[in-house]
Order: structure tokens, then C-alpha cells, then sequence
């Protein structure tokens, strides 16, 4: 599917973030052109978050939203991401300085999802339900949470500019924060316990505070193959597949990966297809 477009500004997000202010609830708006999802996150947060939220305002269009957003300086926007004229992702084409946490709400839209996972954003699938809303709410409550807002958004500005419609950037979680990532720079993901260490082609690793799993689910299948366990190899960086001694592969800087038996022939299937797609 095509990728969403921002149009408008050349360079639509040169953020300044603006510290969220404090208050006994957080102030939030809802921008949904449809009706029904619409209501039924509004009722969400008046129901189960009457102590924590103080729905301000809840609009249909990404023009009405910038004018409650001026007008409020919202702590937290709820943005639909499928919407007609503009959709939730042209919002940013509008303010240099970001000073509310935004989450994405949406259908299931594969793009768009894959865009807002690599960028750590949050996101919420319709239809809602009020124990994801519970986790989001906690999440936004961390403190580093808002230190990184920034380059979460320039992250997903870079994916969703992307032309082929394949994600450029991830947004790696580190016990410091967060290091953004071109993915085509990762060679290998080495898994580490509960951690997974990220090599790539300029000299870096990056110990990741997520399960080998959870990055093999962020990373584009076409280009990434769980070659064993442990490992999950960038198709693009193999320069050998070896039968000797157990199968194995090396790789352009010569590191040497074992590769499981009941791996070996869909990887020589994979390695094929590709070398014959060139």
C-alpha cells in the first residue's frame, strides 16, 4: 500500500518541545472523523479516567484540531491516522513547537502501524478498549517518555516520507533512552537473555532492552531472517552460505554465524530468490 505524504512545509517538524504542563488531570483532545470511534474514546476516558483525564475538546478534522490544540495546549492528543484532505500524520505540518504527547489511533493499516511501532510511538488499535488505553496512560507517565518525543516524531516523519513504502528508520530502546537507527545499517541481532545487541556495518552495538522476538517483529521479514535463536542476519550483508563443519554464514565483515539445520534451506531458498531479483 502507499505510503502516507506530508505536504506543506519542505521541513515540517523542527520541534522545540516544550516541557507538558503540570495539573491535577491531563488535559486531552480527540481528533477522529468518524463519529462513532469518535464517542466511544470520549466515554472511555469520562468513564474509567475521570481522576487522570479532562477531555477538553474532540474534533473531526485535522483543521479543527489545530485550532483546539492553539487553543487548549493539550498534555495529550489522541490522533486518528486514516482520515479524508488530511490525515492524522499531516497534523505535524502545522507546529514547529510540540508540547503534548501524542497516540495514534487507528484501524489496522499495515504501513502505518509498522511507521508508529519503529518510532516508539503509541498507538491504540480501534475499536478501543480501556485496558490498552490503562497501558498507554502509564506509559506516557515515564519521564524519558517525553525527553524522546522529539526524535520519535522526526523518526516517523523519515518512514512515513519514505517513497517505497518500506520503513527507513527504528527507534531502538536503550537502558539511556533511545538510539535511532537507519535500518538498513544493521548487519546482525545477537539475542542476550532479555536483551538483544544490535551490530551494524559502521562499528556500532547497541545492547537493546527488548527480546530478540520483539525486534524481529519490527524489522522488514523481507530483509531480515532468523537464520537461529540467537540470530537474526540482514540478507543484504551475506556474502557466504557454508555446508562444512555445520552450516553457517559469513558475513561482509567476515563475522561468522552458525545457522540452525531446520533453517539452512529457507535461507539458500531466500538467498536464491534474491540473487535472482537483482
Amino acid at each position: 500500500m502507499k505510503p502516507f505524504s506530508f505536504y506543506g512545509k519542505k521541513n515540517p517538524l523542527e520541534f522545540k518541545l516544550i516541557k507538558p504542563k503540570l495539573g491535577a488531570k491531563l488535559e486531552v483532545i480527540i481528533i477522529d472523523d468518524e463519529k462513532d470511534p469518535r464517542e466511544a474514546l470520549e466515554k472511555i476516558l469520562v468513564k474509567y479516567f475521570p481522576q487522570k483525564i479532562k477531555l477538553v475538546e474532540s474534533v473531526s478534522s485535522i483543521k479543527e484540531g489545530v485550532k483546539a490544540i492553539q487553543l487548549h495546549k493539550p498534555d495529550i492528543l489522541f490522533l486518528d491516522v486514516e482520515m479524508p484532505e488530511e490525515n492524522g500524520f499531516q497534523l505535524f505540518n502545522y507546529f514547529n513547537d510540540i508540547n503534548f504527547e501524542v497516540v495514534f489511533v487507528t484501524g489496522y493499516q499495515k504501513f502505518a502501524i509498522e511507521a508508529i511501532k519503529c518510532s516508539a510511538l503509541d498507538y491504540l488499535l480501534k475499536p478501543v478498549n480501556h485496558f490498552e488505553l490503562k497501558e498507554v496512560l502509564e506509559r506516557l507517565d515515564n519521564k524519558k517518555q517525553k525527553e524522546n518525543l522529539k526524535f520519535k516524531l522526526e523518526t516517523l516523519v523519515t518512514n512515513i516520507h519514505s517513497n517505497d513504502g518500506l520503513i527507513k528508520k527504528i527507534a531502538l530502546p536503550t537502558s539511556s533512552g533511545y538510539e535511532y537507527v537507519k535500518i538498513g545499517n544493521i548487519v546482525y541481532c545477537q539475542a542476550d537473555d532479555t536483551y538483544t545487541k544490535v551490530y551494524t556495518n559502521r562499528a556500532e552495538k547497541f545492547i537493546v532492552s527488548k527480546p530478540l522476538k520483539k525486534i524481529e517483529q519490527l524489522l522488514p521479514d523481507n530483509v531480515f531472517f532468523r537464520i537461529h535463536k540467537t540470530y537474526l542476519a540482514n540478507l543484504n550483508f551475506i556474502k557466504s552460505f557454508n555446508k562444512s563443519g555445520g552450516h553457517s554464514i559469513t558475513l561482509e565483515n567476515d563475522i561468522n554465524l552458525p545457522v540452525s539445520h531446520n533453517r539452512s534451506k529457507e535461507l539458500v531458498e531466500r538467498m536464491t530468490k534474491s540473487i535472482s531479483e537483482m
